[in-house]
């Protein structure tokens, strides 16, 4: 099933007085079979606009394209049986996550062909021994990796990070590596997992993975730690912009006020910008501050993925 969204400028006149002018507006159609009055009324209803006396709409076109998530619209339409899509890369041996970071080494404890004899006939069992930094595939970063009194993995309420709400902003087509605070203006985002979508992950495990890579802007950090979001999640290198130097207003702002980060993921494209419920928990270790999850979001049945 494909998604329309309709490109126009528009001028907005009010009943009590005033206007308002939009150009190159972009908005998330039912069906795509809409006239221009329907566009207009569903532009309306996004911006929430009150005391409207009149919409006219200029440059109308009506185009095949993902939905971004416009108010008012249906991404994940009901239907019987839920649908789970990973989001993490796989951890093996001498995966590079970061440049400079180690690779995690895998070696046995125990081999099968050494297990034999140790129990009864046919049963064999391996046990390997996994050394890798904390920071290795899709990781949770809590308080405690930036700030040395900051909650540490075990000290993490498995409410803020299980079954969240998750609010995805597929960023696919943002001309500038840095997030703006913008993007995030149309949504409530209380207690949600707020998830970007930038596509970087399409280099992960290559040299081009460690530069240039989309990062979150400090106004938007500001802004998301108003929202009380829950989580902050991204497909990229790094939350915070590593090309600048050393600072990272992201991760001090961020988990200074308990939101949680994960860095790393993937497949975001494959979950519709509202409806999914979203899960990334680490194991709890005392004094630890970052570790590997397995994230994945739950869909409900028939929901679209895009």
């Amino acid at each position: 099933m494909s998604d329309y969204r309709a490109h126009f400028d528009a001028t907005v006149t009010f009943a009590n007085g005033g206007g308002l002018t939009a150009e190159g507006f972009r908005l998330d159609l039912p069906t795509g079979l809409e006239s221009a009055d329907e566009v207009g009324r569903l532009f309306v209803h996004h911006l929430g606009l009150a005391m409207v006396g009149s919409v006219v709409l200029e440059n109308l076109q009506i185009v095949e394209e993902p939905h971004k998530g416009s108010r008012g619209i249906e991404t994940a339409p009901p239907a019987s049986r839920a649908r789970v899509v990973d989001l993490s890369h796989v951890i093996h041996a001498g995966l590079v996550t970061y440049p400079g970071l180690p690779a995690p080494t895998i070696t046995p404890h125990l081999t099968r062909e050494a297990s034999v004899g140790k129990y009864a006939a046919g049963t064999t069992f391996a046990m390997d021994v996994i050394t890798m930094i904390g920071n290795t595939g899709t990781y949770l970063d809590s308080p405690f990796h930036r700030y040395g009194d900051g909650a540490d993995l075990a000290g993490l309420d498995l409410a803020t990070l299980v079954d969240l709400p998750a609010e995805v902003f597929h960023l696919t087509d943002l001309p500038t590596r840095g997030i703006p605070a913008g993007v995030f203006l149309d949504r409530d985002l209380r207690g949600a997992a707020v998830l970007l979508h930038t596509g970087w992950d399409r280099h992960f495990g290559t040299p081009a993975y460690g530069a240039g890579s989309p990062f979150l802007e400090a106004a938007a950090v500001e802004y998301l730690v108003a929202q009380q979001v829950a989580l902050v999640g991204i497909d990229a290198l790094n939350i915070d912009d590593t090309e600048s130097g050393g600072e990272r207003p992201a991760h001090t702002g961020l988990l200074a006020a308990g939101i949680h980060v994960v860095e790393h993921l993937t497949g975001l494209e494959g979950l519709p910008a509202r409806g999914a419920r979203f899960t990334a928990a680490p194991p709890a270790v005392r004094a630890f501050g970052t570790f590997p999850v397995r994230a994945f979001a739950i869909l409900p049945g028939g929901a679209v993925a895009h």
